[in-house]
């Protein structure tokens, strides 16, 4: 592989003008298909398997035209001080209201307080409940314009009114702090440099790849129906490992030229050893993206395949665009060691010190150590303390995680600042906290010979469960042979009570099919919410065992070698727990919170766990390659174990810490969106590669490296044999290079 990537890497130097136009081509196509696309419509939210999703679909085909995935909205209204909204002149308000919601193209119904006993018991709060006749996604700005126009009328009046429900759903905004984390990037990457030019390369090809990634999913969006979501996590990672695989191959590159090799020749190399890393870090991170499909949740597998995509075009772009603008850079890329003169420190002849340095000996005839070989030689010093320290430190990070409670977002977890989170609060003031939460029960009795007798008695065995304030009356099809049943519990749809309810209503469902022959299903947002976090914690151990199975597959041809790529996945299971963790203390203890931006606590996300294992998997294993890679060539070319452990990190720590920052600052500009899942997610990953790329593969790797010595790089006769020869560490470069050869002749020669 080392030698087909030092020729692509050549020629995409020599050809610079024609892969830059390759690339700006597609990056203008896309930009266009996504200019020229149709808006994206409703994201539908599906998983197969589940009751609930089951009783979704038989309430389309037997309540046909009822626009059963239609958004909805619930205006609360609440009377001002001393008043009740039964008196007469806001009773008038609040019909008024009603009327020109009525109005509206795209409503379905609109249901009067007065006449749907939606008034709270004191009378200070009631609701009108508008159905629509297409998803929040799909419903025109005017309709929405007409919602909240209604809504300020009658707050004109003197009610205090408030807005819940997904018709005022809006796509997730980012803020600003996405911008400072590109600019922390920016930053760190002309400290690792001392250029801007350098610096500059990885954020320009980054933001192409990001372009070009993000501009096809939006052009695919309608026919895809891929939600908002899916672009700014496409968006996330691309730009993470965008910036950080075009980093390793223009630092190696400088270090080639550093040892006195021709810019083509430099820019060659850098591709063949570097560019290897990538090829086999972005297999990671794809295998992982794509591995989320095994989950068998259409939203999450397609969230998966396209950030897998925005990572291969990242890979792409890095062994291909780099080396093309290296070319157009020419000398204003310096060698490893000579600063440019923004850091106002730049030395003539740098390169040639660091040409002669050998693997002598530790601090022998070698210049003065960087920070990263005086850190590997402490822990090749101390591997035993620095690994218990590391392990222990990540352990106590991890026990919050053992209280993880799950469920999926709702208008309660909203800001106080949204109309959506105050309609919420209204509700439950005046309703009780289940009323945000209600559960729709299908009674499916078309086997029953009393459908009507089998409706009865599924509304009374309901009443008699604890956890039930309310039930409503069934309401039948008009074929009679169906009916849906609202049940209110007495908790907040994401309490464990809440859960409880719905295990004993599913429960008692099975005595009911046996005395009736009707078959009664759970369902509405509540029960879907639970059905999905059983469903992710059924898949997480099959997902685990699939995506670290292939990867250590992966690892065991990179390293050649079966203790470094077990090493490899067990750091990655203490990096992920602390960093689970850590999102419980904040998210669910409120830790920090405040800070964090999180105005109200509660469960965590139930795709976060399964989702931080498939995307830290990844992201993890970036590190494991790029720095063991180092340390691994070192050995093959002759050095002792403790010793190729100092040299991956002479070369390597600088710039694997530049990209855990930098990696780190993308994730963190996430923090700052108003999606609830968004921030969640930036929050996860940002701590997730700090514990992962500094504790983990800075600490616990070397010191497990240095325990076990020639151990770590056993591998049995036989698999070493049957494994190809991906040539990772770029030997076969070295080799034609001892010999005075060309790469390319010397492929030829080999082939004669």
């Amino acid at each position: 592989m080392a030698t087909f990537l030092y020729k692509l890497g050549r020629l995409a130097f020599r050809r610079r003008h024609f892969v830059a136009l390759i690339w700006v081509a597609l990056l203008t196509l896309a930009g266009v298909g996504a200019a020229s696309a149709p808006p994206a419509g409703n994201s539908s939210f599906s998983i197969p398997g589940t009751e609930a999703q089951k009783a979704f679909d038989l309430l389309e085909q037997r309540f046909p035209g009822q626009s059963a995935d239609g958004a909805t909205a619930r205006v609360v209204f609440k009377a001002p001080s001393g008043e009740k909204m039964t008196d007469a002149g806001n009773k008038a308000t609040v019909e008024k209201t009603v009327d020109e919601l009525a109005d509206g193209s795209e409503v379905a119904s609109v249901a009067d307080p007065y006449t749907g006993d939606a008034v709270s018991k004191d009378g200070t709060i009631a609701y009108a409940s508008v159905k629509y006749d297409v998803s929040g996604m799909e419903l025109e700005e005017s309709t929405k314009d007409a919602l909240e126009d209604a809504a300020q009328q009658a707050r004109d009046a003197g009610l205090t009114v408030e807005v819940g429900g997904d018709a005022l759903q809006a796509v997730p905004e980012t803020g600003a702090t996405e911008i400072i984390g590109i600019a922390v990037a920016a930053v760190v990457l002309v400290i690792t440099f001392g250029s801007l030019v350098s610096a500059g390369l990885p954020l320009l090809t980054a933001l192409i790849g990001v372009g070009i990634g993000v501009s096809s999913i939006t052009a695919l969006a309608s026919a895809l129906e891929l939600g908002s979501t899916t672009s700014i996590l496409a968006m996330m990672i691309g730009l993470a490992v965008g910036i950080d695989y075009a980093l390793f191959i223009v630092s190696r590159y400088r270090a080639e030229l550093a040892e006195g090799r021709e810019r083509e020749d430099a820019a060659g190399r850098a591709v063949g050893t570097a560019g290897s890393a990538v090829v086999f870090a972005g297999l990671t991170v794809v295998i992982a993206l794509v591995g989320l499909a095994v989950v068998n949740i259409p939203m999450l597998t397609k969230m998966g395949i396209a950030a897998a995509g925005t990572v291969a075009v990242a890979v792409l772009i890095a062994l291909t665009m780099i080396p093309a603008l290296l070319g157009y850079a020419g000398r204003r890329v310096k060698p490893a060691g000579a600063k440019g003169k923004l850091l106002g420190r730049s030395r003539k002849g740098a390169q040639k010190p660091q040409a002669q340095e050998k693997p002598r000996g530790q601090g022998q005839g070698q210049p003065k150590a960087n920070l990263g070989t005086r850190w590997a030689s402490f822990v090749v010093r101390r591997p035993l303390a620095v690994l218990l320290l590391g392990v222990i430190g990540l352990g106590a990070a991890a026990i919050p995680a053992s209280s993880l409670e799950l469920g999926l977002p709702d208008d309660g977890s909203q800001p106080t600042s949204t109309t959506q989170r105050r309609a919420y609060d209204l509700l439950s003031d005046g309703f009780g906290p289940g009323f945000n939460g209600p559960l729709m029960v299908v009674v499916d009795a078309k086997g029953s010979d009393a459908p009507k007798d089998a409706f009865t008695d599924v509304e009374k065995q309901i009443k008699d469960l604890d956890g039930v304030v309310a039930v409503a009356p069934p309401a039948p099809n008009k074929g009679g042979d169906t009916a849906t049943i609202t049940v209110i519990p007495d908790s907040k749809p994401s309490s464990v009570q809440t859960e409880d309810l719905v295990h004993s209503i599913r429960d008692a469902g099975g005595d009911i099919k046996a005395d009736t022959g009707a078959e009664t299903l759970v369902t509405g947002s509540t029960a879907m919410n639970i059905d999905v976090s059983e469903k992710l914690n059924d898949a997480l151990v099959p997902y685990l065992v699939l995506v670290v199975g292939l990867a250590f597959l992966l690892l065991i041809v990179v390293f050649r070698s079966i203790l470094v790529p077990l090493k490899a996945a067990l750091g990655f299971l203490l990096s992920v727990m602390a960093a689970l963790g850590a999102v419980v203390a904040v998210f669910q203890w409120g830790w920090l919170s405040g800070l964090m931006g999180v105005e109200e606590t509660g469960p965590v996300m139930s795709m976060m766990p399964i989702f931080m294992v498939g995307v830290v998997f990844g992201l993890a294993m970036d590190y494991e390659v790029f720095l063991v890679t180092r340390m691994r060539e070192a050995y093959v070319h002759g050095e002792k174990p403790h010793q190729a452990i100092v040299t991956g990190f002479k070369h390597g720590a600088r710039v694997v810490t530049a990209a855990a920052v930098i990696m780190m600052a993308v994730f963190a500009g996430f923090i700052g969106s108003s999606e609830s899942m968004v921030k969640m997610i930036g929050f996860g990953l940002a701590i997730a590669v700090f514990f992962d790329a500094f504790v983990v593969r800075m600490a616990i790797v070397p010191a497990v490296l240095a325990l076990l010595g020639k151990k770590a790089w056993w591998l049995p006769k036989w698999l070493d044999r049957a494994l190809p020869n991906v040539d990772v560490e770029g030997e076969g470069l070295r080799t034609a290079d001892e010999r005075g050869a060309d790469p390319d002749e010397d492929r030829e020669l080999a082939r004669a």
